[in-house]
């Protein structure tokens, strides 16, 4: 264990407050778009979410999960704006 441990937690703390102001953008966003950037948002702290949870534990399983992630997130924002655009799949 190291001297940096709580620091990490501290921050984890940050991110998930951070992520519940984004669910209530999601929830009350007055137009799609604005809902969509939300949930981009949401994504993106859950992968530094992640990243700073495998280094607290010091376990590198969760970078390989946020790479995986950020990979679907990225595809899934793409079709979601397509989708929004009005574009055929």
């Amino acid at each position: 264990m190291t001297e940096f441990e709580p620091i990490f937690f501290v921050v984890l703390g940050l991110l998930i407050l951070s992520i519940t102001l984004c669910i209530i953008r999601v929830l009350i966003g007055p137009t799609a778009p604005d809902r969509v950037v939300g949930l981009g948002t949401i994504n993106t702290l859950v992968i530094v979410s992640m990243i700073a949870f495998g280094m607290a534990t010091s376990s590198f399983i969760y970078f390989n999960v946020a790479i995986v992630y950020a990979l679907l997130s990225y595809i899934s924002t793409l079709f979601i704006a397509k989708y929004l655009e009005g574009g055929e799949f």
